[in-house]
This record gives structure tokens, sequence and C-alpha cells, in this order.
């Protein structure tokens, strides 16, 4: 069982503390940095975040403050007058085409014929697959000659 949340038996403070009266030097310092903040918001275009008045400053200086909501105004869903069409004119293009022109004949598949005898596939250069021939050996020999330089 956790004891942590129940009051007075934590070793946490849970009391708010109270805020501290403001004295003569401390409104006007907060009237200055009331300026000053106005300022700044309309510099960045946030005139709706200036405070009109200057206790809405020290409320929000302090934590206090609560904005003014704006009257609600009824929701009225969007009716559509016109119809969403654009009245465009299309020109064909006459160096390029979206169609395809035509169709490309089959290639034919590659097969041995078996004319010639095939000996063994070597490797060159790392994975290039080479086939050797029993009627050319001196090929044979030019690549296993390759393969040690």
């Amino acid at each position: 069982m956790t004891m942590s949340l129940v009051r007075g038996m934590s070793t946490l403070n849970t009391k708010k503390p109270k805020a501290k009266k403001l004295n003569k030097k401390d409104m006007d310092r907060l009237q200055l940095e009331w300026r000053q903040y106005n300022k700044r918001m309309r510099r960045n275009n946030n005139h709706s975040l200036q405070f009109n008045e200057f206790d809405d400053y020290v409320a929000y200086t302090r934590g206090q403050y609560k904005p003014k909501r704006k009257e609600d105004k009824e929701f009225k869903p969007y009716a559509q007058t016109q119809p969403n069409v654009r009245d465009t004119t299309t020109y064909r293009s006459l160096k390029t085409s979206n169609e395809i022109p035509g169709y490309a004949p089959k290639k034919e598949v590659q097969t041995y014929s078996g004319e010639r005898q095939l000996l063994g596939i070597a490797t060159m250069h790392k994975s290039n697959m080479v086939p050797i021939f029993a009627d050319n050996k001196e090929e044979a020999k030019e690549i296993a000659q390759m393969r040690r330089n």
C-alpha cells in the first residue's frame, strides 16, 4: 500500500503558496514590461495576444489570468452555390504523347544449341562468369593466368 498521495502522510509540500503583494516598485516594473510585451506582440503580428488592461497583464504574469471567451457563434455548414467545374480548353500536344504508339516484338529466348562442347564456367574478376569450351583451351589457360596476376 502506498501512502505517497495521502495528504499529511507525505514529505512533499502540497500547499499552494500565497501570492505576494505587489509594492510600488514592482507595479512600475510590471507596467514597463506590459508596454514592452504589447509592443513585441504587435511586431510579431500577434495583435490578439496583447493585453488592453494592465490588471489583465498583472494576472497573466502571476498565473491567475483566465482569457475571456468570445461569444460562441452558431455553426453554419458550407452551402455550395456553384458546381466545382473548371472551364478550360485542352490542347493536343504535338511533341509528346501519353499514348503508347504500338508494341515491341517479343525478344527471342537464348538457348544453347549444343554445337560446341562446354567444359565448364570460369570466374574472371570477382563474379564475372565466363563459359569455357573444349575447342579453345588457350582461352581457359589465359583466364587461369589472369586470376593469379
